[in-house]
């Protein structure tokens, strides 16, 4: 049972026994190689929100049309230890899908991901990956470091295995990640070629859906700790978004990477509000009959 948080995203205001889809923020960059402040995404993601619409008129839809979103808050994360971090992180997912709701969390670096994915799999052993990205973080480690951003998808890896991972947008990474990604993992590089086909492939399998929101090219997104330019559109991310969450089976899902304080005209925060947004509104597909 999880209590409501104080400030929520706009529309999360269900109760937690009536929630299908539970929001939660993993305020935590211990591991940044670069430019730090994702800590502080979740709570100015909050914030912004109230700069957009509960409507969508990319859906024709309203949050406020379905009584089923819950936001659980920021776990409280513990910045000197990776571990405890994730193995909170592991908990709070863990609780939502044992209670037959749908985990999505705001980052948060990257890391952030294995604590969820790591609850995911142990429900769901056969899940596979779908991961948008400017970077592999393929990484076997970083400065000797393992659980690094860098080095996240590899240890998610570690435990799906063989080509259950599938990598758009990739444009930045070592020569190494790339060799393991053509023997081990599905990588589309620079674009999102080939999604729809890959799309096709997953039906009826779970995915977890992983989105490093530095996919996006710096022009459209500058609030992120290690842009890469020639990244994508927001028009091609949110219709990326579109066609993996409508057509495949999602158990899961985080976006990550946003340093609002990198990027002080709040650009960069309302996009990812928007992309929220949508994601909670395509996460309830299908539900329109339930009501």
């Amino acid at each position: 049972m999880l209590n409501k948080n104080v400030v929520t995203f706009i529309g999360c205001d269900c109760e937690y026994e009536d929630a299908r889809i539970v929001l939660f923020g993993a305020p935590f960059d211990s591991t940044t190689s670069y430019r730090p402040g994702t800590r502080f995404a979740s709570n100015a993601i909050r914030n912004e929100s109230y700069g957009i619409e509960t409507y969508s008129p990319y859906l024709d839809k309203d949050l406020e049309d379905y009584h089923y979103y819950f936001d659980s808050g920021d776990i409280e994360l513990p910045m000197g230890s990776n571990e405890m971090a994730l193995q909170s992180i592991y908990e709070r997912t863990k609780t939502i899908i044992q209670d037959g709701k749908l985990p999505l969390m705001i980052g948060g670096e990257h890391l952030v991901t294995l604590g969820a994915f790591k609850a995911i799999f142990e429900q769901y052993p056969d899940v596979e990956i779908i991961h948008f990205d400017a970077h592999t973080d393929l990484r076997d480690d970083y400065l000797g470091v393992k659980l690094s951003h860098a080095c996240v998808i590899r240890r998610c890896y570690e435990l799906v295995g063989d080509h259950k991972i599938h990598h758009f947008g990739i444009r930045s990474g070592m020569r190494e990640e790339f060799l393991f990604a053509k023997e081990h993992c599905d990588l589309h590089k620079f674009s999102f070629d080939g999604l729809e086909e890959v799309v096709e492939s997953l039906k009826g399998k779970k995915i977890y859906f992983t989105i490093d929101l530095d996919v996006l090219d710096p022009s459209y997104f500058p609030g992120t700790g290690t842009p890469e330019y020639g990244g994508v559109t927001f028009k091609e991310l949110q219709q990326a978004i579109h066609t993996v969450i409508s057509q495949l089976d999602i158990v899961g899902m985080d976006m990550n990477e946003l340093s609002p304080m990198l990027d002080a005209s709040g650009a960069s925060t309302a996009l990812v509000c928007k992309l929220v947004r949508e994601s909670l509104l395509e996460l309830s597909k299908g539900e329109e009959e339930n009501e």
